[in-house]
């Protein structure tokens, strides 16, 4: 039998409904998987070993008995940005080293509902902010197919996982584009869900309005198994829609011929990388031979995407993040009195990076600069979200590349601000006007390194995107191949 780490979730289900495999066994294999490589890679902030093997031994009772729930009994991991109850949840920063939420995040909840199996909590930029992983208040994360490579960011330990064979699929989260880009920087699938989609509820909190959770896996029809289990209202999130939740693998297998597919020719701007910008348009040409109508189309105001999104997050982390006193839960530096403890919590326990949000952020909601700042990025979001829903009567979906570069070296970028920045430029407007966004692996750089396609679509048209995925996956197989490290070619 081939090496349990290898399965998808689609090619380990049946295998477990014939108990060809144990859901213990496939647990054992991850978890020796994470024992032998990730003291190289770095994925992973805690692993639950004995909570898994008990929930493991759980699953293969109740498969006995019967239940065939698809994600029963399969391993899976979670970004340090939801809550676990019981289980240290740090968001990536030593503020909240030794924090044990007292419930679970409803996604979290939702697969466990699911029946999948918790290996633990994995590494990411501090609270989210960073696309590289290496702004982790603890370590960072490399990339499985080279060493030398971050892994992109802030998911850079939810996407390492899953690259590695660390477990069948994890989940992430987005706030400008922190689950497409370590996807596409490491070469596997993932879904950034519209906002609304996906239950909010102990997700902790960046930019309130921009986060949306969702999931990596090897392939699209697993992404589709995932999102099935977490997708839908929640009564506790205010901000979860209603919408129906369709069955997301119902049209996995019905192709693109006559879909209308957009190439927005912003994203295809100078400053991309020469094989970047080959691969995908390759990926489309693919799409032309499966029958897609593959049309040119131009948003009016790209321009203005970057800085409303940046003062938009980071006004909101410095609201967000002003819950962080040291007084209710977290680390607690003690000082002379209240005030001068808060400040040595703060001071001694967020990065340099999330200061420098959070700085930015109070400085654009305070008086005098709100209207001049603030206010003038939400009116030019409103003129994003214009642009896109006048875009989608046009075409059914959108096709770009998900960043301009392959992944990049350690520290390579680091001392600027501002190219780090750019590496979201391309997945920052998906945020903005709440659509779905899909990363795809659609080839390598001349280094070996992946490269990704990304797909969007209007607000919850999720099923839309996983059968155009699905559908370039049939006909290709850059997300079958694995990195050395983990096995693979």
């Amino acid at each position: 039998m081939a090496d349990l780490t290898s399965l998808t979730i689609s090619e380990a289900l049946p295998l477990l409904q014939k108990r060809e495999i144990s859901a213990l066994e496939l647990t054992e294999a991850h978890l020796a998987r994470i024992a032998a490589l990730d003291p190289h890679i770095g994925a992973f902030l805690t692993v639950t070993a004995e909570p898994a093997r008990a929930a493991a031994a759980q699953a293969d009772a109740r498969r006995a008995a019967g239940d065939q729930r698809p994600l029963l009994g399969m391993p899976i991991a979670l970004k340090d940005v939801l809550s676990t109850k019981g289980v240290e949840t740090t968001c990536g920063s030593r503020i909240l080293k030794g924090y044990r939420p007292l419930f679970d995040a409803t996604a979290v909840a939702r697969l466990q509902a699911a029946g999948a199996i918790s290996l633990g909590k994995l590494n990411m930029d501090e609270f989210a902010m960073g696309s590289s992983t290496e702004n982790s208040g603890f370590f960072p994360t490399r990339n499985p197919w080279n060493l030398q490579h971050v892994p992109g960011g802030s998911s850079g330990g939810s996407a390492a996982a899953v690259a590695a064979g660390m477990a069948l699929a994890t989940l992430g989260s987005d706030t400008g584009g922190s689950i497409r880009q370590p996807a596409a920087f490491c070469g596997v699938s993932a879904l950034k869900p519209s906002y609304g989609r996906v239950s909010r509820h102990g997700l902790i909190a960046y930019g309130s309005s921009l986060d949306q959770a969702g999931p990596f896996a090897r392939s699209v029809e697993d992404l589709a198994y995932v999102l099935q289990a977490i997708a839908g209202q929640d009564p506790l999130d205010a901000t979860s829609s209603p919408a129906p939740v369709p069955d997301y693998r119902a049209r996995l297998g019905a192709g693109i011929s006559g879909l209308r597919i957009g190439l927005p020719t912003e994203y295809f701007a100078e400053g991309i990388q020469p094989q970047v910008r080959a691969a995908v348009k390759a990926a489309v040409a693919q799409m032309q031979a499966l029958g897609a109508d593959v049309q040119a189309v131009s948003f009016a105001h790209a321009d203005y995407c970057l800085p409303a999104y940046y003062i938009i997050a980071m006004a909101e982390a410095s609201a967000n993040l002003a819950r962080y006193d040291g007084l209710r839960f977290g680390a607690r530096v003690d000082g002379a009195d209240l005030i001068d403890s808060y400040k040595k919590t703060r001071g001694a326990g967020f990065g340099a990076e999330v200061k420098r949000r959070i700085m930015l952020g109070t400085y654009t909601l305070s008086a005098g600069y709100y209207d001049a700042y603030y206010g003038k990025a939400q009116a030019a979001r409103a003129l994003i979200r214009e642009d896109f829903a006048a875009i989608f009567q046009q075409v059914d979906a959108l096709v770009a590349p998900v960043a301009p570069s392959t992944a990049f070296k350690f520290g390579e970028v680091t001392g600027d601000p501002l190219r780090m920045i750019l590496a979201d430029e391309l997945t920052i407007s998906a945020n903005l006007a709440g659509l779905c966004g899909l990363s795809l692996p659609c080839g390598f750089d001349d280094a070996g390194l992946p490269i990704g396609l990304q797909v969007l679509a209007a607000p919850f048209r999720e099923a839309r995107l996983l059968q155009i995925g699905a559908a370039y996956q049939a006909a290709t197989d850059w997300h079958l191949r694995q990195p050395a490290l983990a096995g693979g070619n």
